[in-house]
């Protein structure tokens, strides 16, 4: 969210934007994004989570802008609201400290707006993943993706589609097994054989059958709770490009809170890479005052989708990177055992 600047301010960091070369406040290139730091794994209790932080002082860890990202599964009937196949729900969080300046009545519309665009994105039909159903028609995983903003220095969009999507890859769906009970059968007959009562007992079948059922009634899991298959289509999920405009037809990547005071109109550009097919572009919203002409708005689109790929790039690099850490350290930790 901009910060309130003086019109002094915003003139002096507009004419370093537009000037040749460029100049920004922090020496960085237009296209170019502060440092960005991520890890999973971070709530235990977490199906899956990430904390990312872009801009933030390695020295003493202040500044910048600061995410927490957390997933749940749970258990939900079909015939209590349920969906057939699962369903995905998005909640962002503001932190009061984050935004200090800001009422509380403003605060909740910072969030629900924020909540109405990473909701509608990552719950899109064509985002969900296979494998959140249990058994068809009867049970499914709700996934509750809970963003929280810990603090706010500028270009929080791609901060918070960043992090979703670490959390999102780093979710364990816990395998299961259908249960189908059935009632015992009881009793027992007497008949004489050779001079002898005989008493025949009806074979009978388990109450509590665990192989894999057509009728089945619930279920039960096959491991612990923290372990289970990633999400089908992982690499599917979207990251955020914002193009922060500069009159004529110029943009800037990555603004600061006083950056974005001095640039109010932007686009967020949102756009997924299949492995297999060519980009897709998963959402598109235009925020602040001022109008683009389909002609500027389509080269923006082309722009935004060269950047949207490079930044995908580099975060499925880091958390494969960071899958290999927590593995190493997960065994480096049972061979102390």
């Amino acid at each position: 969210m901009a910060s309130s600047i003086s019109k002094a301010e915003s003139a002096y960091i507009q004419v370093g934007l537009a000037s040749t070369p460029p100049h920004r406040l922090d020496g960085r290139a237009l296209n170019d994004f502060r440092t960005i730091s991520l890890e999973t794994g971070v709530a235990p209790l977490a199906n899956g989570s990430a904390r990312l932080s872009i801009g933030r002082n390695p020295h003493d860890n202040s500044g910048g802008t600061e995410i927490l990202a957390a997933t749940k599964l749970e258990v939900e009937t079909i015939e209590d609201g349920g969906a057939d196949g699962g369903r995905v729900v998005c909640t962002v969080t503001c932190s009061p400290a984050a935004y200090p300046h800001l009422s509380s009545n403003a605060l909740e519309d910072l969030q629900h707006d924020l909540t109405i665009v990473v909701h509608q994105t990552l719950s899109h039909p064509s985002l969900h993943p296979d494998n959140l159903k249990i058994i068809p028609g009867k049970k499914s995983w709700l996934l509750s993706l809970d963003l929280v903003i810990l603090s706010d220095a500028g270009n929080i969009y791609d901060a918070l589609f960043m992090a979703a999507r670490a959390a999102l890859w780093d979710t364990k769906v816990p395998k299961t097994r259908f249960i189908e009970y059935k009632a015992k059968k009881t009793g027992s007959t007497s008949k004489e054989k050779d001079g002898m009562d005989v008493d025949e007992t009806p074979a009978t079948t388990s109450g509590f059958d665990t192989r894999q059922l057509t009728n089945a009634t619930d279920f039960e899991l096959l491991d612990y709770w923290d372990e289970g298959d990633v999400l089908d289509g992982r690499e599917l999920w979207p990251v955020c490009i914002t193009l922060n405009l500069l009159p004529p037809a110029a943009h800037f990547l990555d603004a600061t809170q006083v950056e974005e005071a001095a640039a109010l109109l932007k686009i967020l550009a949102i756009f997924a890479f299949p492995a297999v097919q060519s980009s897709r572009l998963q959402g598109m919203h235009m925020l602040g005052p001022g109008e683009v002409t389909s002609t500027q708005m389509k080269t923006l689109i082309k722009e935004a989708e060269i950047h949207a790929r490079e930044l995908s790039s580099a975060l499925n690099s880091k958390v494969k990177d960071e899958d290999v850490r927590r593995n190493q350290k997960a065994a480096d930790s049972f061979s102390r055992r």
